[in-house]
């Protein structure tokens, strides 16, 4: 979103302080040059949305309460470094509270301090769904599955263990800024 353009615009309310202020506020965006403002609820995707959240909520990182942030497939239509400034920003904000993402983009699972693999089981009656972390060997092993590769793929896992190794040097350089 990188022409993107966001505005605020402040509606006009019937003069009443209400429980939650006294103006209705409308956020606007322009996903692309050229086009104009219009409401981010009528024109923005889903993964527009999250990235709108994830840029917010950069910003005032440390100004609200919410111990806790979802973001669900924040990857949407993005890609290659995109992707991982995406997964710095998310990294950011984990800094001062607890961050979930669901994400398909090897890129973005490499920044994760705690990686979780969501599995759908099914036999003849049902079917279940399980959650487990997986360990560091795991984490390299999915995120080549993530790149499209078998498992047995020797350049796809040294190349997911290096996504790994940039996220954590980026971390570590940004806790050492502390």
């Amino acid at each position: 979103m990188a022409k993107a353009a966001f505005g605020i615009i402040f509606l006009p309310e019937d003069g009443k302080l209400h429980a939650n202020g006294n103006d209705d506020v409308e956020f606007m965006l322009s996903a692309n040059k050229g086009e104009p403002l219009k409401p981010l609820s009528k024109v923005a995707s889903g993964g527009e949305l999250s990235r709108v959240m994830l840029a917010i909520k950069t910003v005032c990182a440390g100004a609200d309460g919410t111990p806790t942030l979802i973001f669900d497939e924040v990857d949407t239509g993005i890609s290659g470094r995109t992707a991982v400034i995406v997964g710095e920003r998310l990294y950011s904000v984990a800094r001062s509270r607890q961050v979930l993402s669901i994400t398909h983009l090897p890129q973005i699972a490499a920044f994760a301090d705690c990686h979780l693999f969501v599995e759908k089981h099914s036999d003849s009656e049902k079917t279940k769904t399980s959650l487990r972390e997986l360990n560091n060997a795991e984490r390299s092993a999915e995120l080549a599955r993530i790149m499209g590769a078998s498992a047995a793929d020797e350049s796809a896992q040294k190349y997911a263990s290096e996504l790994i190794e940039s996220a954590n040097r980026f971390k570590l350089k940004v806790s050492e800024l502390d």
